[in-house]
Order: C-alpha cells, then structure tokens, then sequence
C-alpha cells in the first residue's frame, strides 16, 4: 500500500490554494460569456444585412470590435479552464503535462488567430483612391 501512517501519505497533498482562484475565475468568464454573447446575437440581428461589406463597416466601429475582443479572450479563457480541470482530474502522470502544454498552447494560438482577423477587419482601410 504506501510507507507510514494514513496522515503521512496525505501529508502534503492537501490544497494548492488555488481552487478558489480557478473556480472564481469560471464563473466570472460564464457571466462575461453570457453578457458578450446576448450583446453579440442582438449585434449581428440588427444588422441590415449580413454581406461582407455591411459586417467589416460594422466591425470597423469601436463599439462593436471592443466587445468582440472581449468576447474572444473570455471565451478562449473560460474553455482552457474548463479544459484544465477535466484534464488535471482524469490524465495522470507524464500525459496529464503533455496535454495542459497543448492545451495552453491550442487556446493562445487560436485565440491570437481569432483576435488577429478582428483586428484586421476592424483596421482595414477600404474604397480610398490610390495615387
């Protein structure tokens, strides 16, 4: 079974005093996640149409490219701690570090991408003569 009594196999395997973090931390991005996505479904409802061109001259706006940045790091945010806990409870050993470093690096990667295309649209300058 193990060296020593009950109380000493435990010994040190009590808390990390992070749960509580982590835990805040989920339900502060669900709230924020719940909030961004109502603005966002009313957002995209009230546009006239859904053409290229009507979508980038609204993205272009602050008040709409702000909230969609927003929205991308709080829902990238919450899904890799959601992730981290499924992971950190049912992959033990060596895989359990090889899968919160791909996780990590799925979630920046991606959200970067999703960020980057906002910021293009919202920064793209379009029908201005040339010369």
């Amino acid at each position: 079974m193990g060296n020593g009594t009950e109380l000493g196999r435990v010994r040190g395997l009590g808390s990390a005093k992070e749960g509580t973090h982590h835990w805040w931390s989920q339900r502060l991005t669900a709230a924020a996640n719940l909030f961004l996505m109502v603005w966002f479904f009313i957002a995209i409802a009230r546009l006239p149409a859904y053409d290229y061109e009507t979508v980038r001259a609204w993205l272009s706006s602050p008040w709409a490219a702000i909230p969609m940045l927003l929205l991308i790091a709080s829902v990238f945010y919450h899904f890799r701690l959601g992730l981290q806990v499924l992971i950190e409870d049912y992959i033990h050993g060596a895989a359990r570090v090889m899968w919160l470093l791909a996780l990590n690096f799925f979630s920046v990667g991606s959200a970067a991408i999703a960020i980057f295309a906002i910021l293009r649209v919202a920064f793209t300058v379009t029908g201005v003569p040339h010369g």
